[in-house]
C-alpha cells in the first residue's frame, strides 16, 4: 500500500502496536485509535496524529524516518548547484579545441579573419553616408575580394557587384514607423560553379556601425569571417552544386535598410533559397542560433549535421520573436519581404559594451572567431551541396524543437513529435497521480486533501516570494539605488535571490510547524514532491497547448523527476531520506537542473546588459527581481520536500536573512556603484547628447519660437543622478518639457523610442550652424476631389533625417508616397519616418494626403523634420566637445549636432 493511502491509525498501529502485542491485538488497537482520533480539518491539518519522525517510540520505525541534518542538507544542495554551475561555466568557456592544422588549405584561418577585422575597425566608426562607410570600407572589401578572386580555384567563378538601392518600407519595430533610404551601399559577391547555378544560399553581414563606435562585434567580425569563408570556399577543390552569395551590407544600423534594398531589388535575390544572417548582441564568446525558419525544419537539420561547435536553442527563438528584447535583425527582412527561410546567429556575451566605443577588435578572442568561422563554413558548404536547397519550399512543414547540450551536440526533432512526447509525459503523470488521488480511501485517508493543501501552500510561497522581492526592488528604485548590481551581479543574487529563497522556506516551515503538526516527514516529503511534479506538468500542458516548442523544458522537468521518484520510491519507504536516497535523488535531477542552469546563464547574459540600456520607464530592479524570483521558484521546486524531510530550517533561514539584510544595507548605503571604467571589463553608462537648434513656425510661416541647447538622454533608469556630482549643471532644473502641440514632444528623436525614454534634459547652448544645412520646403498643396489635401514636400540634408507628422482634430492621414502607401503610426499616435542616404543622393521628394473631415482655423497637420549630423565636421561643436570632456570615464557619451524645424499646414 502507498504511504499516502494509509490512515493515521494504521500507521500508529504499525509503529507501536504490532511490536507491542502482536497481530492479534491489531483490530482492537485500530478501533480504539479511530474512536479517539478527532476528525481532520478541511485541509487535513493539525488534528491529524501521524507520527513525525523522531517523535514517539519505535526504534526501527524512527530509523526509517529520522529527519535530515539541516547543515548537511543545505550544504549538500548548495554544493550540488555550485557543481552544476561550474559545469555550465566550463562548457561556455570551451570555445574551440586548438589544432595544429588551423590555417591549412581548406580550413578556416582565424588569424586571417582577425587581420580583416583589424583593418576594418581601424577605419573608425562607419555610419551610413559617411566617407568611412561608403568609400574607405567599400574600397577595402573590394580589394580583399579581388585578391581572393585571384587565388580562387578554376572550378569556381566569382562575380562582384556594388549595389546602390533606393526604397521605402514600413515596419512594426519600436512601436511602428516607416523607413526611406536613398543610394545606400551593398557589396555583393557571388561564388558559383564555373557553369553557373540556378539556386543560391545567402550569407549576410553588415559593415556599417552605429555612431561613435568602431563596431568590431557589430558587425565587422562577421564580415571578416565571411571574407575568410569566401577565401576558403573559393580555393577549395570541391565543386559546389549551388551558388553562395555573400552580402556585405552597408546600412543595417539604419534599421535594416540595406537588406531590404538587396532582397527587393537585386537581380541575384531571386536565386536565394535560404540564408544565414550573422549578427551580434554582445562581444565575442559563442555565436548563438536564436532564430530559424520559419517552418523549415530542414535548415535546423542542416545546422545540426554540419556545425562543428553547436550552440542553438528554440527557447532563444521564441523569446526573441516575442518582442521582449527591443532589437531586430536582417532576418526579419529576408523572412517578411523575401519569403526566404534562414538561420540567425549572434554573439551574445558581454553585451555591456555593445554599441559603445569599447567594441574594439582586441576584445574578441581569436578562438571565438575560429569557432564562428568553423561553424559558418561548414553550414554554408553543407547547404551549397544540398539537394534540398533547390526545392526548399517542399520541406516547409512545421517548426522544430532544437537545443544544444552544453555545446557538445544538438538535439532536434519536429514539433509534432514534441507534441506527442509532451502529452505522453502528461499521461504518465496523470496515471501516477491518479493512482494516488482516485484510489479507494477510508474516512481518515487524507492524501487528496494534503495534496491540494500542499499545492496551495506552494503557490502561496511563490506568490509571497515574488511580492517580497518586488517590494524590495521598488524600495531600492525609489531611494535612487537602482542598478547597484549592474557592475556586481552577485549583489542581485544576494539581495533578491536570497530573499526569494528565504521567503519560500519560511512559508513552508510555517506550514510544517503549525499546519502539519504531527504529520510524518517522510509522508510530507512525498506529498510535496508530487505537488512540484503536478505544477511542472501544468506548465507543460499550458505551453504545449499554446504551441510553444519551448515546452520541451517542462517535459524534461517532469519526465526525469518522475523516473527518479519511481526508482527511489522503495528505498525511500524502507530507509527514509538517507544518504543513498539523497545521492540517487540528486543524480536523477542532474539533467533538468543542469539544463536549467545553462538556460538561466543565457537569460542573465542577455538581459542584464539590456537592463542598462532599456530606457527611463522600465525599473530594471523590478525586472531583475522578477526574473530571479522565477528562477528561484523553478530551482527550488523539487527541493521543497527537503524542507519537510529536514529536522529544522532555522539556521538556513537565519543565514539567508542575514545575507539578504547585509546586501540590502550595503545597496541602500550606495556601496555598490553601477558602472565600471575598468579597461579590462568596462560597463559604461550610456548617454546621448545632441547639440540642437529648434525652430517652430506657425500656419503663416512665421517663426514663433526658436531655441538652442544640448539635449541629453540617459539610456537607463538612473537618469542623471550619477552624473550631476560631476557636471552640476545637468540637474532637474533643466529637465526638458514636452511641447504638447508638436509631434513626439517637439524633440529630434533619431528613432521612435520616445515612449521608453521620458526623462530628458535640455541644457541651453548657442545656436549650431552646420556648413551644409538641411532644407525643407512645401513644393505644392492640392485640394483633391475627395475632400483631402495633398501636400508635396522636398528635403535635402545630411545622411540621417527624421520626419514627424501629427494630424489635427478633424483630420486623418489617409495615404502617402512612403512604404506601401498606407501610413503607419508610431506608439502615441504620431507618424515617424526614418530617412537616410549614401553619398551623392538627390533631393528627397514625397507627399502626404490628409483627409479633412472638419475645417480647423489652426490648420490640418503639423510636420517636423530633424537633421542629424553623425559624421564629418558638422558633427561637432565646441560646446558639445567641452561638455563631453566633463563626463566621467565610466560613461559613454555619444554626441552629434542636429537641427529641428516644425511647420503647420
Amino acid at each position: 500500500m502507498e504511504w499516502g493511502s494509509e490512515s493515521g491509525a494504521v500507521r500508529r498501529y504499525r509503529i507501536g502496536g504490532e511490536r507491542r502485542d502482536g497481530p492479534a491485538a491489531a483490530p482492537q488497537l485500530e478501533r480504539e485509535a479511530l474512536a479517539q482520533e478527532p476528525p481532520a480539518d478541511a485541509c487535513g491539518g493539525g488534528t491529524r496524529m501521524r507520527k513525525r519522525s523522531g517523535e514517539g517510540s519505535g526504534g526501527a520505525s524512527r530509523g526509517a524516518g529520522t529527519g535530515l541534518s539541516e547543515a548537511r542538507a543545505a550544504l549538500g544542495l548548495a554544493l550540488y548547484l555550485l557543481a552544476l554551475r561550474a559545469l555550465v561555466q566550463l562548457s561556455l568557456q570551451q570555445l574551440v579545441v586548438r589544432r595544429a592544422a588551423v590555417g591549412h588549405r581548406g580550413e578556416f584561418d582565424a588569424r586571417q579573419a582577425r587581420d580583416y577585422l583589424e583593418h576594418i575597425t581601424s577605419i573608425g566608426p562607419r555610419t551610413t553616408g559617411s566617407p568611412e562607410n561608403e568609400i574607405l570600407t567599400v574600397r577595402y572589401l573590394l580589394e580583399q575580394i579581388k585578391l581572393i578572386e585571384v587565388q580562387s580555384n578554376s572550378l569556381h567563378r566569382i562575380s562582384v557587384d556594388v549595389q546602390r538601392p533606393t526604397g521605402s518600407f514600413s515596419i512594426d519595430f519600436l512601436g511602428g514607423f516607416t523607413s526611406y533610404y536613398d543610394n545606400i551601399t551593398n557589396v555583393v559577391v557571388k561564388l558559383e560553379p564555373r557553369d553557373g547555378a540556378q539556386h543560391a544560399v545567402l550569407a549576410n553581414c553588415h559593415f556599417d556601425s552605429v555612431a561613435n563606435s568602431p563596431g568590431a562585434s557589430d558587425d565587422a567580425v562577421s564580415c571578416s569571417v565571411m571574407l575568410e569563408v569566401l577565401r576558403v570556399l573559393s580555393t577549395s577543390s570541391e565543386a559546389l552544386h549551388h551558388a553562395v552569395i555573400f552580402l556585405f551590407n552597408g546600412a543595417e544600423e539604419n534599421v535594416l535598410q540595406a537588406s531590404h534594398g538587396f532582397i527587393t531589388q537585386h537581380p541575384w535575390a531571386s536565386l536565394i533559397r535560404a540564408f544565414i544572417n550573422l549578427e551580434a548582441a554582445g562581444v565575442g564568446g559563442k555565436e548563438l542560433v536564436f532564430q530559424t525558419g520559419p517552418e523549415n525544419p530542414w535548415l535546423v537539420q542542416a545546422y545540426v549535421s554540419a556545425a562543428k561547435h553547436p550552440f542553438a536553442s528554440v527557447v532563444a527563438q521564441e523569446v526573441f520573436q516575442s518582442g521582449i528584447i527591443p532589437s531586430d535583425t536582417d532576418f526579419r527582412i529576408y523572412r517578411d519581404f523575401g519569403n526566404i527561410p534562414g538561420i540567425d546567429l549572434a554573439f551574445i556575451e558581454n553585451g555591456y559594451i555593445y554599441h559603445t566605443k569599447y567594441d574594439t577588435a582586441d576584445r574578441i578572442l581569436t578562438d571565438s572567431i575560429q569557432r564562428a568561422g568553423d561553424n559558418i563554413l561548414a553550414v554554408l558548404k553543407y547547404l551549397a551541396t544540398s539537394d534540398m536547397l533547390a526545392s526548399s519550399s517542399k520541406y516547409q512543414h512545421g517548426n522544430m524543437v532544437f537545443f544544444d547540450v552544453l555545446g557538445l551536440f544538438v538535439i532536434a526533432y519536429p514539433s509534432r513529435v514534441g507534441l506527442i512526447i509532451n502529452y505522453m509525459v502528461v499521461m504518465a503523470v496523470a496515471l501516477y497521480l491518479g493512482k494516488k488521488l482516485l484510489q479507494p480511501q477510508n474516512k481518515t485517508a487524507t492524501y487528496t486533501k494534503d495534496f491540494f493543501c500542499g499545492l496551495g501552500i506552494t503557490l502561496i510561497s511563490w506568490f509571497t516570494s515574488l511580492v517580497t522581492v518586488l517590494i524590495i526592488a521598488v524600495f531600492i528604485s525609489l531611494i535612487g539605488q537602482s542598478l547597484s548590481w549592474y557592475n556586481h551581479f552577485y549583489v542581485s543574487v544576494c539581495l533578491y535571490g536570497t530573499a526569494a529563497v528565504a521567503k519560500i522556506i519560511f512559508i513552508h516551515t510555517l506550514a510544517k510547524r503549525f499546519h502539519y503538526v504531527n504529520a510524518s516527514d517522510q509522508y510530507l516529503g512525498e506529498v510535496f514532491f508530487d505537488v512540484s511534479l503536478f505544477v511542472h506538468c501544468g506548465f507543460l500542458t499550458a505551453l504545449t497547448y499554446q504551441g510553444l516548442c519551448s515546452a520541451f523544458i517542462s517535459a524534461v522537468w517532469v519526465a526525469f523527476p518522475l523516473l527518479t521518484k519511481l526508482c527511489v520510491h522503495k528505498d525511500f519507504k524502507r530507509h527514509g531520506a538517507g544518504g543513498k536516497f539523497i545521492a540517487f535523488y540528486l543524480l536523477g535531477m542532474f539533467i533538468p537542473y543542469l539544463y536549467a542552469l545553462y538556460l538561466i546563464w543565457a537569460v542573465f547574459e542577455m538581459f542584464t546588459p539590456i537592463l542598462g540600456r532599456s530606457g527611463s520607464e522600465i525599473p530594471p530592479d523590478v525586472v531583475l527581481a522578477s526574473i530571479l524570483a522565477g528562477c528561484t521558484m523553478i530551482l527550488s521546486s523539487y527541493f521543497i520536500n527537503f524542507i519537510y524531510l529536514a529536522k529544522t530550517t532555522k539556521r538556513t533561514m537565519l543565514t539567508l536573512t542575514l545575507v539578504c539584510t547585509i546586501a540590502f544595507l550595503l545597496v541602500c548605503s550606495g556601496t555598490f556603484f553601477p558602472y565600471s571604467s575598468n579597461p579590462a571589463s568596462p560597463k559604461p553608462k550610456r548617454v546621448f547628447l545632441q547639440h540642437m537648434t529648434r525652430t517652430f513656425h506657425d500656419l503663416d510661416g512665421n517663426v514663433v519660437k526658436r531655441d538652442s541647447g544640448i539635449w541629453i538622454n540617459g539610456f537607463d533608469y538612473t537618469g542623471m543622478s550619477h552624473i550631476t556630482p560631476h557636471i552640476p549643471e545637468i540637474n532637474d532644473t533643466i529637465r526638458a518639457h514636452c511641447e504638447e502641440n508638436a509631434p513626439l514632444c517637439g524633440f529630434p528623436w533619431y528613432l521612435p523610442v520616445h515612449f521608453l525614454i521620458r526623462k530628458n534634459w535640455y541644457l541651453p547652448a548657442p545656436e549650431v550652424s552646420p556648413k551644409e544645412p538641411a532644407h525643407f520646403r512645401l513644393v505644392s498643396k492640392e485640394q483633391t476631389p475627395w475632400d483631402s489635401v495633398k501636400l508635396t514636400f522636398e528635403a535635402t540634408g545630411p545622411s540621417h533625417m527624421s520626419f514627424y507628422v501629427r494630424t489635427h482634430k478633424g483630420s486623418t492621414l489617409s495615404q502617402w508616397s512612403l512604404g506601401n502607401g498606407t501610413p503607419v503610426t508610431s506608439k502615441g499616435g504620431d507618424y515617424f519616418v526614418f530617412y537616410s542616404h549614401g553619398l551623392q543622393a538627390s533631393a528627397w521628394q514625397f507627399w502626404i494626403e490628409v483627409q479633412v473631415l472638419e475645417e480647423q482655423p489652426e490648420g490640418v497637420v503639423t510636420v517636423a523634420i530633424a537633421a542629424h549630423y553623425l559624421s564629418g565636421e558638422d558633427k561637432r561643436s565646441s560646446q558639445l566637445d567641452a561638455l563631453k570632456e566633463k563626463f566621467p570615464d565610466w560613461t559613454f557619451p555619444s554626441a552629434w549636432v542636429c537641427t529641428y524645424h516644425l511647420f503647420v499646414f
